[in-house]
């Protein structure tokens, strides 16, 4: 029989609660912080309030360290908990503007200001020119360096809060050794798209100083274009930009249909979260996967009895 563990630090006192069946912590590739929910029950001793840390722990397994966010209370005795980890503070807003750093430099950065705590970082690398944000969420900020630095070293990296330390890691070193099969869920879901981040034209502009004029850079997929017709993502390009070189990159990356599969109630694994890499072999009609895919969302349910999740995944063929 698996043991959970919940500990609540409250006013410098550690404290282990009663928690109903089916806590739930649920983790994104990016762009969402981790959340942990669960519902306690209350009683003469459990007094805690909002920013007071979680822990909790399954299996000899450290899952997840936060904070109180929300507490709601339906009757006398049951209060239900949302907790996230240190990734709800990128939902801040602030305006940096940054030259010749890394994405791993950019997060050490916002760190270092928001008084966060960081684990594992990985070099990057790829030293970013210059960059203005201006008063953007930091999870946009994070995400345009990593944007770029995948773009000129076709790695990526994902970022994640493990067990309350902020950790950035090339995302093939998050491989499991998982495989999803037509056996592992009850259910699975596949979806086939143009609709969202598929382009086969790319418009990249940038303000010529000199000229006063504006310099247009295109990279299109003409035979994409016959199939489905214009699909255009038009951005600003910095200064110090390879438009060439971007336009190409960004074409590659988003001329093609999104695939998108969802398993539910798969065997849990404490390991696999947003980012992770799992095996999957399944025969889905229009193609056969046979290959490692990300986890875009994973969403765990843990029960004395039983663990198991439910994953959405991407990758390799099937892209964000």
């Amino acid at each position: 029989m698996a043991k959970s563990k919940l500990y609540i630090m409250s006013k410098g006192q550690l404290v282990e609660c009663a928690v109903e069946e089916g806590i739930e912590w649920e983790i994104h590739r990016k762009g969402t912080p981790g959340k942990l929910t669960f519902n306690v029950i209350k009683d003469e001793v459990l007094s805690f309030h909002e920013g007071d840390a979680v822990r909790f722990e399954y299996d000899g397994h450290k899952i997840f360290y936060g904070f109180v966010f929300t507490k709601k209370r339906n009757d006398n005795r049951i209060i239900t908990v949302t907790c996230y980890d240190q990734l709800r503070y990128f939902k801040n807003k602030d305006t940096y503007v940054y030259s010749k750093k890394t994405a791993a430099q950019v997060l050490k950065m916002i760190a270092k200001d928001f008084k966060l705590k960081t684990g594992t970082v990985a070099d990057t690398k790829h030293v970013i020119p210059s960059m203005v944000e201006d008063n953007q969420e930091l999870f946009t900020i994070m995400d345009n360096a990593l944007g770029e630095t995948t773009l000129h070293t076709k790695s990526l990296y994902v970022l994640y809060d493990n067990f309350g330390a902020l950790s950035l890691q090339e995302a093939r070193s998050l491989k499991t050794n998982l495989l999803i099969d037509k056996e592992s869920g009850e259910s699975f879901e596949y979806t086939t798209s143009i609709d969202e981040n598929t382009y086969n034209k790319i418009k990249l502009v940038r303000e010529n100083k000199k000229t006063g004029k504006r310099d247009v850079y295109i990279a299109q997929d003409g035979s994409k274009i016959n199939q489905w017709g214009v699909l255009q993502l038009t951005e600003k390009l910095g200064e110090n930009d390879n438009a060439k070189a971007k336009a190409d990159g960004m074409l590659k990356l988003y001329n093609r249909k999104s695939r998108k599969l969802q398993v539910n109630k798969v065997f849990g694994d404490p390991l696999v979260r947003g980012g992770s890499q799992v095996a999957v072999q399944m025969n889905l009609g229009d193609i056969i996967v046979a290959n490692f895919m990300m986890v875009e969302t994973a969403k765990h349910i843990f029960k004395e009895s039983e663990h198991h999740m439910d994953l959405k995944l991407i990758g390799g063929d099937f892209i964000a």
